[in-house]
């Protein structure tokens, strides 16, 4: 291999692995951010788990509580094991670096020991300079000068070039010690978490098979539910019809007629989306958008107008967006005090709520505080949200920034 060629296989091997490195990190990155909101979801879950825990009775509020950190978990492990594949691959990449310098070296070695012979050998019995002054010409004494001078320069840069992948393999047998030990931290956190899931996986049959013997029980709370979601819908929509009509003077429509004020409300709400603040500061969604299968009895269907938010007890619940207080009224059963706030010709609506801290007619800006959750007979502190357009329902989940 000519020293050029050298030059160029060096610097491609470096540009290849720093290249590989930076891409490799970027996906250990996120994979990383992902791991760590993982874990903050499943310590959440934790601690709104062992609130629930306080009551003697098991309750679907706990088996939400550890499905959730199941999932999490589930989440982890999986981060976990592709950090490992990513890892893996680049520890396959750094061996064949380092064997493919190892190689070069010995031959750069192999190389050098051989031009310094020559080197020794033309010098013994100052062959050099009879080489040189042996010339027939001027012309020819100039050409075997600038032949030794760069014999000379070869050596210095043979020399360079062990040098240079001699440093290059240091720093990649760095390198890949530190990817192993990284392996191996990751495999010991791996191994952890699969013994905490199959903690919470018995945890979890164990208390299914509890709340299977409530049946009756569970099923009179899930007509009660039922009930008390039929009256926050009629209650919600004759709100949302007595605006349609106020707006429309009369006129038969199903939108409201807004102002300009209003319409720059709307305008704005609706750039929102996916990008709404939570109402609550932690928890998790426990109860989605729509018809939703029971967790303990498949057969069951639980409605849903908007989302359940199972959180801490006593949290705060705050305004999304800025509004109008357009209603605060009581709803019998699980939801208690609800609140609707109006955005154009949007609404967003917080129920399951033990205490109010606003009054209808009063502006709201986001982050402002409209009241504090309920926390049921069984320890379970959930907030209902939903999200309205005119009279139409829609999913609170899809406006919701990603947590």
């Amino acid at each position: 291999m000519s020293l050029k060629s050298k030059w160029i296989y060096i610097l491609f091997v470096l540009l290849i692995t720093f290249s590989a490195g930076s891409y490799g990190q970027k996906s250990k990155s996120q994979l990383e951010k992902e791991k760590k909101e993982a874990l903050h979801k499943l310590q959440e879950a934790q601690k709104i788990l062992k609130e629930t825990e306080q009551k003697k009775e098991v309750s679907l509020g706990q088996l939400n509580a550890l499905n959730q950190q199941i999932v999490a978990s589930q989440s982890i492990i999986s981060s976990i094991t592709s950090e490992v594949s990513i890892l893996n691959g680049e520890i396959n990449e750094h061996g064949q670096v380092i064997e493919s310098l190892e190689m070069d070296l010995t031959n750069l070695k192999k190389e050098y020991a051989i031009m310094v012979y020559s080197s020794y050998k033309a010098n013994y019995g100052l062959r050099n300079l009879l080489f040189i002054f042996s010339a027939t010409t001027f012309n020819q004494l100039i050409m075997r000068t600038k032949y030794m001078e760069q014999y000379t320069s070869a050596r210095k840069k043979q020399l360079l070039l062990i040098q240079q992948v001699k440093e290059s393999l240091i720093v990649q047998i760095a390198s890949l010690e530190k990817k192993k030990e990284n392996k191996d931290q990751l495999l010991n956190q791996e191994v952890s978490q699969n013994n905490n899931l199959v903690t919470l996986r018995k945890k979890q049959n164990s208390l299914i098979s509890e709340l299977k013997s409530k049946e009756s029980e569970i099923k009179s709370e899930l007509d009660q539910r039922k009930k008390a979601i039929a009256k926050l819908d009629k209650l919600i929509a004759d709100i949302v019809s007595a605006e349609i009509k106020a707006s429309s003077k009369g006129a038969s429509t199903d939108k409201i007629n807004m102002n300009a004020r209003q319409s720059a409300t709307s305008k704005a709400f609706e750039g929102s989306f996916s990008k709404l603040q939570w109402p609550v500061s932690t928890g998790f969604i426990s109860s989605k958008f729509g018809i939703n299968v029971h967790p303990v009895y498949k057969r069951l269907k639980v409605p849903n107008d908007g989302i359940d938010i199972q959180t801490n007890e006593n949290q705060e619940v705050k305004a999304v967006f800025q509004g109008l207080v357009k209603a605060i009224a009581v709803v019998p059963g699980e939801m208690r005090y609800v609140v609707l706030v109006q955005h154009g010709d949007y609404f967003t609506v917080y129920a399951k709520l033990k205490k109010v801290f606003v009054n209808q007619g009063q502006s709201v800006n986001p982050d402002d505080s409209i009241g504090i959750v309920n926390t049921d007979k069984n320890g379970t502190s959930e907030l209902q949200f939903q999200i309205w357009k005119n009279n139409q329902k829609l999913n609170p989940e899809n406006w919701l920034a990603k947590k």
